[in-house]
């Protein structure tokens, strides 16, 4: 089981800085290590390159040097987040992390980032409980290493971000999340302003989309309505959802994601328009504005879900999250894994696509629950886990391993490039079908 006791050191050796502290002064650093125990079989590069959440700002993960970097919070100043790199040696059973722009941590400090890394990388007694007996199940995905899913620091950036992997290519998720962390960079210097100007006029926006408007057709419009009451998500216009940005570049300085506190004291058009996020604006800063009146407890979400009753709190949870405004079933299903409930699998059209191309079933979105039963029953309750690594293994097989890709290489997984020719999803195919 993972180890909590913790060892610490400081160094002024400097690391080599990032894009995302240049802003800070790397001159000193602070070491931490995480020890866990052998018997849990923890591998950094398997438990960061397991979910699409790792490729999205501020997180990155340097295939070179097989380690992961990104700012976190302190306790003792939450409005100040600090570089972190997190890197393990092979066959080691300790993590070291490198806490930079400082030479000393007090001890509540020092707990908090390690709380921070913990979760991000599903380190816990629990955890390894659910990787264990995962395992017993799936064969496969214990030769391979597989059991743990991403997620980040907290929750509250879960939530939104699972809002950004809403009816959208994944390069325009990526763009609105480096955008976000690029505006908390500006809001820590106090450098932003609300008279930001978009590059597309407004007048000609509107009359843009007054033009698609036109050109719908009443089939058109009474099949959106149908597809639109089973997904129960709100949708971008085709520009929003088709858009690939050019928000990518490297050079953009980036800051730490976004807190509820720095978020819900903006408006919400504003934001729109400087993170590209359309209709999700406004639901990030309802949900920010919630978390900071108490409305929505995340820190209590959090308790239930280390509960060693969890599961009979996920109806409760479902339902507190399905009351937030912009939260449908993918959303709120997408959370909950996020908070260890693998037994629901969030179905989109990526599901119903990875059904047909894997296991040769054709199905809609009203009928696919009926299938995820018939396929991934046999897993529970770690459903999810058994669907997400078939997903995951397609996604390697296809785009080659993310763990080796560099980050600007990220853009390239979309549905257009998931076209592969009949042999090779032949080949793919029987990897899972055997």
């Amino acid at each position: 089981m993972a180890a909590t006791e913790t060892e610490t050191s400081t160094t002024q050796t400097p690391i080599s800085p990032t894009k995302q502290t240049h802003h800070h002064s790397l001159s000193h650093s602070v070491s931490l290590r995480l020890p866990f125990s052998q018997a849990s079989a923890f591998n950094l590069e398997k438990a960061v390159c397991s979910h699409g959440l790792f490729m999205m700002a501020p997180n990155r993960w340097d295939p070179l040097s097989r380690t992961f970097h990104r700012p976190l919070r302190l306790s003792s100043s939450p409005s100040t987040c600090l570089p972190v790199s997190i890197s393990q040696s092979p066959s080691s059973d300790v993590l070291e992390i490198c806490v930079s722009g400082t030479d000393c941590l007090c001890t509540q400090d020092q707990e908090a980032i390690l709380d921070q890394v913990r979760r991000m990388l599903r380190i816990s007694e629990g955890d390894d409980r659910v990787v264990w007996e995962f395992h017993k199940l799936h064969g496969m995905a214990k030769k391979k290493g597989f059991g743990r899913i991403f997620r980040s620091p907290s929750l509250f950036e879960d939530m939104v971000k699972c809002m950004l992997l809403c009816n959208c290519t994944f390069s325009r998720t990526l763009a609105m999340a480096k955008a976000l962390c690029a505006l908390q960079l500006e809001l820590k210097a106090g450098n932003f302003s609300e008279d930001f100007t978009p590059k597309t006029p407004h007048t000609k926006e509107l009359k843009r989309k007054r033009a698609k408007q036109k050109r719908k057709s009443k089939a058109a419009t009474k099949l959106e309505t149908k597809f639109e009451k089973c997904i129960q998500e709100p949708t971008d216009d085709l520009r929003e959802m088709t858009n690939e940005s050019n928000d990518h570049d490297d050079e953009v300085e980036i800051g730490d994601f976004p807190t509820p506190d720095e978020l819900a004291a903006l408006d919400a058009e504003y934001l729109g328009v400087r993170c590209k996020l359309g209709y999700r604006a406004q639901r990030i800063v309802s949900l920010a504005q919630s978390v900071v009146r108490g409305d929505v407890q995340v820190n209590k979400m959090e308790e239930l879900c280390n509960d060693s009753n969890m599961l009979s709190f996920y109806d409760t949870l479902y339902a507190q999250l399905l009351g937030i405004p912009g939260f449908g079933p993918f959303t709120c299903a997408n959370v909950l894994m996020c908070l260890g409930y693998f037994h629901k699998i969030p179905a989109d059209t990526e599901t119903i696509r990875h059904l047909k191309s894997v296991h040769k079933i054709n199905c809609a979105i009203t009928t696919i629950e009926k299938e995820i039963v018939a396929i991934y029953g046999k897993y529970a309750p770690f459903q999810f886990l058994a669907y997400w690594f078939e997903l995951w293994e397609y996604y390697e097989e296809t785009f080659g391993k993310t763990s080796d890709m560099a980050p600007s290489d990220y853009m390239r997984i979309t549905a257009t490039n998931m076209k592969t020719t009949k042999k090779k999803r032949k080949q793919i195919s029987k990897l899972f079908l055997r």
